[in-house]
């Protein structure tokens, strides 16, 4: 098991090694700055701007920027929602999959169209070829690209000095998919290719077994849509398994491309900000909490799976690789606890083994990694979410030295501070109401056979299930604890709206609040200025990000995993 803790080790250190000129590269692009790739995909995007007719030199304000992004995503929403529902009647569908029921559509439709990849079905029986290639993998891409603009532009309102424009959203979202994300995404899936995951338009295959019966395989366009789903923080998973399915994730080497697949983009984007607002220090500085939030979620993970469950020593029952219960066993307990803080810290959602069977404490990493939405999180919107703790921080250090609060040489003011306010609670509100709703719910109604006994383990563990559901749709992260029944019209339409507000409440108030600093002009530092680079600043950020981040959820912990964890020792 030793060498699992080098892995993982190596794997961080290889994250962060190509997250660097990556975060360069990504700067240049929305910079309009010259780069190497530009005469291989110079004439795409030049073609799909004329194509769509976008005036790639009009600026856009915040409103008109967030009008854009709305609209092309409600689009897109539109058009999911009819393919998913009329699926059965359309073509490239060779193992004949029916159309989905409405609320479960309305679900997936919202689900792939925020980013979140929450999946309620099985993807190798619930979606045909064509929803698989012409919906979910094209919006893994114009999602994450989506993400992306969004953080550009709210970098560029940093920088800015009496900015009235922050961009064009049409042109940075074309940038983002086809100068960063379509490059990438086609090296991993020739890699994942090359390991052996599918790449066809073939329907399921019929094997016998070593038992003499016939068992169906289901196959696909797989490859491809893997490697976006790993690099744009989807998550969505071809089949029911995800990523410990061995099509979608054979060997070790598969294994290792996607772990660092899922940390790179969001790493990246946080040095990206050192370019665009020209203050290298500020990113550091940034790049420094988050790494200090994430590497104790997961040293608590790593050691509690790692450690074995207390109770099985009683049973008699071998431990010497950890926990290995929901575990891929070529993945082993260590690496297993890695991608699912990860995975979880960058609101990725892709798995390689069942969350609802780790340990309490492990799942509490994992279910904190979701609380914070803010550890390199979601292809550019880790960095938005960031932002409004550092507007947070900005303010309250203002306020204990007696100074107008001020970053990179912008006033925080009165206006200001509700805008981030409004983004930084309604990431509890979402999941502590939606949660409260569903306790509710189950207890007042839910009888044994009925369509509300969702609940396969009662306890502290089922309120962690319903717990992680709503976390999960509100972070975007689309993982779950899948003791839950969730494809049910209650989960289905709740978690659905939980996860639009989700993600469009906290991109637009973050660009309100980056339109309103962009039009303020730059304050020169003086003596008294806090620097926004400096460790002091980064210790008080820290501690921001822990004490709102995750004081607001100790009751709900308690409640769930604190509290099947204390119950382990005595068996009860």
């Amino acid at each position: 098991m030793s060498g699992d803790y080098g892995a993982v080790a190596l794997l961080i250190v290889v994250a962060i090694g190509l997250s660097i000129p990556v975060g360069r590269y990504i700067a240049l692009v929305f910079m309009g700055r010259p780069t190497w790739f530009d005469r291989v995909v110079g004439p795409l995007e030049g073609f799909i701007l004329r194509l769509s007719g976008v005036d790639a030199t009009r600026g856009q304000d915040w409103r008109q920027y967030a009008t854009s992004l709305l609209v092309s995503n409600a689009v897109m929403w539109l058009a999911a929602l009819a393919i998913f529902t009329a699926q059965g009647h359309l073509p490239f569908n060779p193992d004949a999959i029916a159309g989905m029921e409405p609320t479960l559509a309305f679900n997936t439709a919202s689900s792939f169209t925020t980013n979140t990849n929450l999946q309620h079905y099985s993807g190798e029986t619930g979606l045909s070829l064509l929803s698989q290639m012409v919906v979910v993998t094209f919006l893994q891409f114009m999602t994450a690209a989506t993400g992306m603009a969004a953080a550009m532009a709210v970098m560029r309102g940093l920088a800015g000095d009496r900015l009235t424009t922050l961009g064009n959203f049409h042109v940075d979202l074309v940038r983002a998919a086809v100068r960063v994300l379509l490059p990438m995404s086609l090296v991993i899936a020739l890699v994942l290719l090359g390991q052996g995951t599918p790449m066809t338009f073939d329907g399921a295959v019929s094997a016998s077994t070593l038992e003499g019966g016939e068992q169906r395989i289901a196959r696909g366009v797989v490859a491809s849509m893997v490697a976006i789903k790993q690099l744009g923080t989807n998550g969505g998973g071809y089949f029911g398994a995800n990523s410990a399915h061995p099509f979608e994730n054979p060997t070790a080497l598969s294994n290792a491309v996607e772990s660092i697949s899922i940390l790179l983009l969001p790493m990246a984007t946080i040095w990206a900000l050192g370019h665009v607002v020209r203050r290298r220090r500020v990113a550091v500085m940034v790049f420094a909490v988050m790494l200090a939030l994430y590497l104790p979620l997961l040293a608590v993970a790593v050691t509690q799976e790692a450690g074995g469950h207390p109770a099985m020593p009683q049973l008699g029952v071998d431990q010497s690789a950890g926990a290995m219960e929901g575990k891929e066993v070529r993945m082993g307990s260590v690496l297993t606890a890695f991608w699912a803080v990860s995975t979880t810290a960058t609101s990725n959602g892709s798995v390689n083994g069942m969350l609802d069977s780790l340990t309490p404490l492990g799942g509490l990493a994992a279910m904190a990694g979701l609380w914070l939405n803010c550890i390199f999180g979601g292809v550019g919107v880790g960095f938005v979410n960031m932002f409004v703790f550092i507007v947070i921080a900005v303010f309250v250090a203002g306020m204990m030295i007696g100074r107008t609060p001020e970053f990179l040489g912008k006033r925080v003011e009165a206006k200001e501070m509700k805008l981030a306010s409004l983004a930084l609670l309604w990431h509890p509100l979402a999941i502590l109401v939606g949660t409260a709703i569903a306790s509710w719910t189950w207890s007042a109604t839910a009888q044994p056979g009925d369509t509300l006994a969702w609940l396969r383990n009662p306890g502290p563990h089922g309120f962690s299930e319903m717990l992680y559901e709503f976390s999960s749709a509100a972070a975007n992260n689309g993982s779950g604890f899948e003791g839950l029944g969730d494809n049910t019209p209650f989960w289905n339409i709740t978690t659905g709206v939980v996860m639009v507000l989700s993600r469009y409440v906290p991109i637009v108030a973050p660009l309100a609040l980056a339109g309103s600093l962009a039009a303020k002009p730059t304050v020169p530092d003086s003596a008294g200025t806090l620097q926004a680079g400096s460790l002091t600043f980064g210790v008080m950020l820290w501690a921001v990000v822990v004490v709102l981040g995750l004081l607001m959820f100790l009751p709900v912990a308690v409640l769930g995993p604190i509290a099947e964890f204390l119950a382990l020792p005595t068996g009860s």
